[in-house]
C-alpha cells in the first residue's frame, strides 16, 4: 500500500467562512484542520470539538492511503475501528 499525505484546499464558494485560510491553494489536510480547530476554538470555545472540522462541502480533498471501495480505514469516530494499514 502506497502513502501519499492527504491534501486538501477550501473551495473559492467559501472562503468568507474561513478567513484564516486562502482558498484554491493545497496544503497538508493536517496543517488545515489545525488551523481550521485552532479558529473555531478561539470563536466557539470546546463547541467547536464537537463537529468535524474539514467540512466536505466546504472542501477538496487529494492523496491519503487508498481505500478503494471497501476499507478498514476509519476516517470518523462512527467508523468501525482501525487497525492501520495492511
Amino acid at each position: 500500500m502506497e502513502f501519499v499525505a492527504r491534501e486538501a484546499r477550501l473551495k473559492p464558494e467559501f472562503s468568507e467562512q474561513y478567513p484564516q485560510l486562502d482558498a484554491g491553494s493545497w496544503e497538508p489536510a493536517a496543517e488545515i484542520g489545525a488551523k481550521v480547530l485552532l479558529w473555531q476554538v478561539q470563536q466557539e470555545g470546546t463547541a467547536a470539538l464537537a463537529s468535524r472540522i474539514l467540512d466536505e462541502r466546504h472542501f477538496e480533498f487529494r492523496g491519503g492511503w487508498y481505500r478503494g471501495t471497501e476499507t478498514d480505514l476509519r476516517t470518523r469516530a462512527s467508523d468501525p475501528a482501525f487497525n492501520g494499514p495492511m
